[in-house]
């Protein structure tokens, strides 16, 4: 991702036009890392959000609303006390690097105007957001805390000095003098490559780098002429001192691939979407991408245990399909136990085998049968039942464990299904309710009040009609068993965990039918597979056995249609 100093430059230059002079009216942190200011001023309200994400890290303005915690995290209370009320006076770029200072002025609990800075590194996993006191160069708080043990160099918590990055003694781009860069690649015997810009310039991405060296590839003479390159590496940057910016995204098969802030030689061979400012451009960009990536993160203690049942039910299959194999033979028990019965009165006590007429063998052979000359004939006989009832009863019971097993994994699998498809983080609250109820998890009571459970996807199609998705396995049973009418559609992926999917009404078009199997094979767990089996069926058809977990039903009379999951353009409710 190109979120360079050059991109950086021209954000800068956005914001300064509009949250200069503007009010901070409200401090909110809706991530552990990730803050949004509230501002006022004379174009209006806007949202600044500012990420310290070690992905995703990020500062624009946002349109993006964003649920926050009912009890604000520290930091967010340390901002609300120094910052509300306070006025952003200057927005510095450091030395063309992806630091930030945000100069703000506001009265201290004396009353007296104090000057603070919001720094904001955007450096990878290195990425903090930190507030200073300037007077002294104090450091209030930071969202995430370096300690000594974390980096000897540079420390980052409350009542210390703060401390700047380790500077470079790389070229700033917007301010270096031909002549000086010229005589750097030639003492250093740099050899031109895609690499050469971001080993000379600060805040320059790989990236750019490489469109930098593509552009002198196209243009350069046979030999090496390094004074052409440094000519090529002055025009570019000139334009981004004279703010000459085109905002793009690179798209590769529907999907963002990256962007920057001028069009790129390197990325001809993608579709490229203008947008009219940077901060447009990196909330289309980053929105997806930062959402399944904290969603993930959210969920990864769920899957953690899913997974973890499912391995012992895996296991446990295994164990049973292996009982199930011992007992194959139990027959032959129960033969010997009855020829020894019939033969009695043959069997000497002390003996250790005996040959005996199997007359249940059609060949008239005999058998040879293994006895204890510890025991008598009858406690012989008796222990040949025992083995055989033992071994039945085994069987009976691996039988009927191995059904519970198999429906378990299902379940699981299912579960599982509705994880990887969630869209909203309140989705990951209700899967966690339902592992409660499964007994999967163990039940801690709370204070707190009950988080209202999110309400099932609501679609209307082409023709005018609803269609309802569940999207766990409680929305499941509650779509089909309560919400549904006897004479509505259900439909569901074959053999397949996926959710359930209702249609309203009779005598349904072939063409909202075709959008409910879409949406039942999007919102399953062949999402990403293509001809996947969609049984469908009206409601009356569908029956939940007595004792099954949520979400788990049997139907009948049902037929299949076969699509190819999309995601498709229906008005969402």
């Amino acid at each position: 991702m190109a979120l360079d100093g050059i991109f950086l430059q021209s954000l800068v230059h956005e914001l300064k036009d509009e949250i200069l002079n503007c009010k901070i009216d409200k401090v909110n942190q809706p991530e552990k890392d990730e803050i949004t200011l509230t501002l006022r001023g004379p174009k209006g309200n806007r949202k600044l959000l500012i990420s310290s994400s070690p992905n995703y890290p990020r500062i624009h303005l946002t349109e993006e609303p964003k649920t926050n915690p009912a009890q604000p995290p520290m930091f967010c209370m340390l901002l609300r006390k120094y910052l509300i009320g306070g006025r952003i006076r200057d927005l510095l770029q450091l030395n063309n690097d992806r630091i930030l200072l945000m100069n703000i002025e506001n009265t201290d609990e004396l009353g007296f105007d104090s000057m603070y800075s919001l720094v904001v590194e955007i450096m990878g996993r290195h990425s903090n957001i930190t507030l200073v006191r300037q007077r002294d160069s104090m450091v209030m708080d930071s969202i995430k805390h370096i300690t000594p043990e974390i980096n000897s160099y540079r420390s980052l918590y409350p009542g210390i000095k703060y401390k700047y990055p380790p500077s470079s003694d790389k070229f700033n781009p917007l301010s270096f003098i031909k002549d000086d860069l010229l005589e750097y690649i030639k003492s250093n015997e740099i050899i031109l490559s895609h690499n050469t810009a971001s080993n000379c310039f600060t805040g320059v991405s790989k990236l750019l780098s490489k469109d930098l060296y593509n552009k002198y590839i196209s243009v350069k003479e046979t030999e090496e002429n390094i004074n052409l390159y440094v000519e090529i590496c002055n025009d570019y940057f000139n334009k981004v001192k004279s703010k000459d910016f085109q905002f793009l995204s690179y798209i590769e098969e529907g999907s963002p691939k990256d962007f920057y802030c001028i069009d790129l030689i390197t990325m001809i061979n993608y579709t490229k979407k203008s947008y009219e400012s940077p901060s447009k451009l990196l909330e289309d960009f980053y929105k997806e991408k930062d959402r399944s990536d904290r969603i993930h993160g959210r969920s990864t203690e769920l899957l953690k245990l899913i997974h973890t049942n499912l391995d012992r039910c895996n296991k446990k299959i295994q164990i049973l399909k292996s009982t199930l194999k011992d007992c194959e033979n139990k027959s032959d028990y129960k033969i010997k136990g009855e020829l020894l019965t019939a033969n009695i009165y043959s069997i000497k006590p002390g003996m250790k085998k005996v040959n005996l007429l199997n007359y249940y063998s059609d060949k008239e052979e005999y058998l040879t049968i293994e006895l204890d000359e510890n025991k008598s004939p009858s406690e012989n006989i008796q222990y040949y039942y025992k083995r055989y009832n033992k071994y039945k009863k085994s069987e009976e019971a691996a039988k009927e464990q191995l059904l519970v097993a198999e429906d378990e994994i299902k379940y699981l699998n299912s579960v599982l299904s509705n994880l990887i498809n969630i869209e909203h983080y309140d989705e990951i609250h209700d899967i966690k309710s339902e592992l409660i109820e499964s007994g999967y998890i163990k039940y801690r009571g709370s204070k707190k009040g009950k988080q209202k459970p999110s309400k099932p996807l609501h679609f209307i199609s082409s023709d005018g009609i609803d269609i309802y998705v569940g999207k766990n396995n409680i929305q499941n049973d509650y779509l089909t068993l309560k919400f549904a009418n006897r004479q509505d559609t259900w439909l569901h992926t074959k053999n397949i965990p996926g959710s359930h999917v209702i249609i309203k009404g009779e005598n349904i078009p072939e063409s909202t039918l075709l959008e409910g199997a879409t949406l039942a094979a999007y919102y399953s767990k062949s999402k990403d597979s293509s001809n996947v089996p969609v049984d469908y069926t009206l409601v009356k058809n569908v029956k939940k056995p007595s004792g099954a977990k949520p979400g788990m039903v049997i139907y009948y009379t049902n037929k299949t249609i076969y699509i190819t999951p999309k995601e498709i353009n229906l008005k969402k409710l």
